[in-house]
């Protein structure tokens, strides 16, 4: 039998791809991150992420974020006639997203929000940066380093008044203006320089005080920083070393006799991702910065910046990963093969499944942390986050580059075109456990907790300890963590060594417990058997049994 000869119409009939994934809320399609925001907040903070949700998973901002990270910022060191400027110039579609991100209350408004009494502010924010997150990740930089900036600024009353209420303000105002000219500022930070990298106590920038001994906290700054992301931001927080030792600065980008203050961008990094986002080397001589803090305190000082933006990796990991297996699961379901829809395969189902699981797993955990924000006067919160958030940014934005690769995976050699977003998330997926320190600094954090605050542990022991009875092989893998601490704490010759297998099992126990006392039996089940049994085979997809259609079903984005 001859074969028809296809004509040019019939070669350009397109079947069997799926559609773009737009049109969908990536909030109340979210199960695992709708569920965690009731259990920790309320139906209203749910109903407040509606339209962010919306916006989010809209054909529009799906394509802004494309174009923002096609158009890459561009440096402009000097004007026409010649006058040192230090500008970046960004894409429309960077200015689209940035307002919205503001808009919806995403940077410093939650701080603000808490004062004046709401309960959840940080949980409802956390829960919006994770889905705001499916648009483009590279604004979420000045829109984090500005959320987090607010705690550390509390070191100075006087500094804290003069930036905070603009730092809070839901009104997105680019621009090298004085701030009293503005009705809402950016921050960023300036601590890594090219010799010191993470060790910021062998820094170099020298901190001159202006009169008597800076009397009035007036100091020059003379040096540089290797790393400063967003250096179009109003007021920068930065490291130098004072008489007394390393010591945090305000750095506004503009002084306030309306001047410019001497901030010269030598360049912008050429990085792996994070495209849209202008991550520069700054030279500092004779820049005017103002003392935050004691003298010989900065990094005591800063260290509260570096918390909250660490907690934003977690985040930011998370919205990478729930991006990716949401556009996994719906390419499988819309793509046949081999005779069926592949979401039916029973290998497919075991990846989505693996891959989903790991998801809720970084958001349950991402989202207690939050939640941890809003109880700042709990002595068990407050230990909770400080051993949670290092094992958490150690763990969670570890796992996101192995998923990440898994769920391209999933589309073929479609998801290796640069069409199809999933690229854009690959390249971005390894920032999160580089920056505010790579997986060493924050499993060494976890031990440095450990031994010199007692009650962290307490705290983690209580929290998995919620969860005790649940699964029995969740309760071993507590007695068995619980036995390396001890043994690896009476050996110090070996803890330091063995940081990662610790911090790992840590995180991956809390998970556990979070998941056998809140999710879905069939989510915590392959959990516990998958992560905290004997064998565990390092690959996704490798899940021995549990309902892997039930999982894959609850990851499934669905569009309006």
């Amino acid at each position: 039998m001859e074969l028809p000869v296809p004509g040019r119409a019939d070669l350009r009939v397109v079947t069997n791809q799926a559609p773009p994934l737009v049109g969908h809320n990536v909030v109340t399609s979210d199960a695992a991150l709708v569920e965690a925001v009731l259990r920790h907040g309320s139906q209203e903070v749910l109903d407040s992420l509606v339209d962010l949700g919306a916006e989010a998973g809209s054909a529009e901002a799906r394509e802004h974020g494309v174009l923002a990270n096609e158009h890459h910022p561009e440096l402009t060191p000097y004007d026409r006639y010649g006058h040192r400027v230090d500008e970046v110039r960004f894409h429309p579609s960077w200015h689209w997203l940035m307002e919205r991100a503001i808009g919806h209350g995403l940077a410093a408004a939650p701080w603000e929000e808490q004062a004046d009494g709401a309960p959840h502010a940080h949980l409802r924010r956390a829960a919006g940066f994770m889905a705001w997150g499916h648009t483009e990740p590279g604004h979420g930089c000045p829109v984090s380093m500005t959320y987090a900036a607010v705690p550390a600024l509390r070191a100075d009353d006087a500094l804290a008044k003069e930036w905070t209420p603009l730092l809070a303000s839901r009104r997105y105002d680019p621009g090298v203006r004085p701030v009293t000219e503005k009705v809402g500022a950016l921050a960023g930070m300036g601590m890594t320089e090219k010799q010191g990298g993470s060790d910021v106590r062998a820094n170099t920038t020298r901190a001159v005080p202006v009169g008597t001994a800076g009397g009035d906290g007036t100091y020059t700054l003379h040096g540089h920083k290797w790393f400063t992301s967003a250096p179009m931001n109003d007021v920068f927080l930065v490291l130098a070393q004072a008489e007394a030792g390393v010591t945090c600065f305000v750095v506004p980008r503009v002084l306030p006799d309306g001047s410019r203050n001497q901030l010269d961008v030598v360049r912008l990094k050429d990085k792996l991702g994070n495209r849209s986002n202008a991550s520069s080397e700054l030279e500092m001589d004779g820049t005017v910065g103002f003392r935050l803090g004691d003298e010989g305190r900065g990094v005591r000082t800063i260290i509260e910046m570096v918390a909250a933006t660490r907690l934003d990796c977690v985040l930011g990991s998370t919205a990478l990963m729930r991006r990716a297996v949401s556009e996994a699961s719906w390419h499988v379901t819309h793509r046949s093969a081999f005779g069926g829809r592949l979401v039916d395969k029973p290998l497919m189902q075991n990846v989505v499944a693996d891959l989903h699981v790991e998801t809720e797993a970084a958001t349950a955990l991402a989202l207690r942390l939050a939640a941890a924000v809003d109880a700042p006067h709990d002595p068990h919160e407050v230990a909770l986050r400080r051993i949670a958030l290092p094992l958490a940014k150690f763990w969670v934005c570890k796992r996101a580059p192995m998923m990440v690769a898994e769920a391209l995976e999933c589309l073929g050699g479609n998801g290796y075109v640069e069409e199809s977003g999933m690229p854009l998330l690959y390249r971005e997926a390894p920032l999160n456990s580089v920056w505010e320190g790579s997986g060493n600094v924050n499993a060494l954090d976890v031990l440095r907790a450990l031994g010199r605050e007692p009650e962290v542990l307490d705290a983690w022991i209580t929290e998995v300890g919620r969860a005790r009875g649940g699964d029995a092989r969740l309760d071993r893998a507590v007695d068995d963590t619980l036995a390396m601490i001890g043994a690896l704490l009476g050996e110090p010759d070996r803890l330091e060594q063995q940081a990662r297998r610790l911090a790992s099992r840590m995180a991956a126990v809390l998970q556990g417990s979070l998941l056998v006392r809140f999710a879905p039996a069939e989510v915590a089940d392959v959990f516990c058997a998958s992560r905290l049994g004997a064998v565990h085979e390092g690959v996704f997809g490798a899940l021995d049994s549990g309902d892997l259609a039930a999982i894959v079903e609850r990851t499934t984005p669905t569009t309006a």
